[in-house]
């Protein structure tokens, strides 16, 4: 073999090569379109008066929703246990709740609720800030919200627990939580986050874990210290549109969970986010819980007074992000004890993260 056919040969042997090679190193071959740009309008003030709630909204402009979140400010001094989360939740038009027969109850929603709600004590430093978690995918054009709920709490101290399931075939985003009526001072949203509709996570009643791909649930928890039959909790699973094929997405979970609040009156927080090779943050949850989430049933926590005031998009710090930000990768809970101490009480963090695999 001459030298000129020899130097071809070598050189068609290194771009078999580099093709090949090309080939099988994993990750090379597809990017992640997915992207999200959180929206907020800002605090909105109240309750400002006790045994009621507000409700405000924030928006997307371009995208759809793929979760959202709540922040609550609560003032200092004996009235900071009376703001609490009521809701975190989409709508369809910024104002109207889907709170009516359950199953798919929206497509392709823009918009997201942050509703407070006011105990027995307020005072003027009381607001809710609503994020919206504005998702767009080069695959995952269309979306869905699937609605289930349950008359529960109906007694004092008991964790009435709803969960909604994604249609087969499609990819859970996010999801969201409300409790009604608003004027019952007590009652409230202490958890809301991902699951699988599967016997090893008691069919919603256990969280998803740390690592987890592909949840396909949503389960919410309402908490009451007293005893009121009237009482309604509401889950909210944010699904990938129907007809898409969605095999080559991945969505991870990561979770945390932080000792605590257990003191009467004081606060605690937990922050968790999308490691490398996570995918894009689309979504969080939050609780305070009896803890062990996601290796036991939900349980509520030390005290009927406890309650969240907050779940919502972050810095690694777990400072709340600003509108129009589109690099957040971490989620923040922010939960409170009442008046009363909570033993064995921990606050607990999930953030979504996905790869569209385009």
């Amino acid at each position: 073999m001459n030298a000129g056919l020899l130097r071809r040969f070598a050189t068609g042997r290194t771009v078999l090569l580099g093709a090949a090679l090309a080939l099988a190193v994993p990750g090379t071959a597809y990017a992640n379109t997915v992207s999200v740009t959180v929206k907020t309008p800002g605090a909105t003030s109240g309750p400002a008066s006790a045994n009621s709630e507000i409700s405000t909204h924030a928006d997307c402009s371009g995208g759809l929703i793929s979760g959202g979140g709540i922040n609550q400010a609560i003032g200092t001094g004996s009235s900071v246990n009376g703001n609490h989360v009521n809701g975190t939740s989409p709508s369809s038009d910024g104002t109207t709740e889907y709170t009516g027969s359950t199953g798919v109850v929206g497509t392709d929603v823009t918009h997201w609720l942050g509703i407070g709600g006011s105990g027995g004590q307020v005072n003027a430093s009381f607001s809710t800030t609503p994020y919206a978690m504005c998702f767009t995918s080069n695959l995952i054009n269309h979306t869905q919200v699937v609605m289930n709920k349950a008359n529960t709490p109906t007694a004092g101290a008991t964790a009435g627990l709803v969960t909604a399931t994604c249609p087969a075939n499609t990819r859970l985003l996010g999801g969201g939580a409300r409790t009604t009526p608003g004027n019952t001072g007590s009652l409230k949203a202490i958890a809301s986050f991902p699951t699988f509709n599967n016997s090893a996570h008691s069919f919603g009643a256990k969280a998803a874990a740390d690592g987890e791909t592909n949840p396909d649930s949503w389960s919410a928890v309402g908490w009451d210290s007293g005893a009121n039959g009237a009482n309604y909790t509401y889950a909210y699973a944010i699904c990938s549109g129907s007809g898409i094929n969605v095999s080559g997405t991945t969505v991870k979970v990561r979770y945390t969970e932080v000792s605590g609040p257990t003191t009467g009156s004081t606060g605690q927080t937990a922050t968790v986010g999308c490691g490398q090779g996570d995918g894009n943050l689309v979504s969080g949850g939050a609780a305070i819980s009896g803890g062990s989430v996601t290796t036991t049933n939900f349980t509520g926590p030390g005290s009927g007074g406890d309650h969240l005031n907050g779940s919502f998009p972050s810095t690694s710090g777990g400072a709340a992000v600003s509108d129009g930000t589109t690099t957040a990768a971490y989620w923040t809970a922010s939960a409170h004890t009442g008046g009363q101490s909570s033993p064995s009480t921990y606050t607990d963090a999930w953030a979504l993260c996905a790869n569209d695999g385009v």
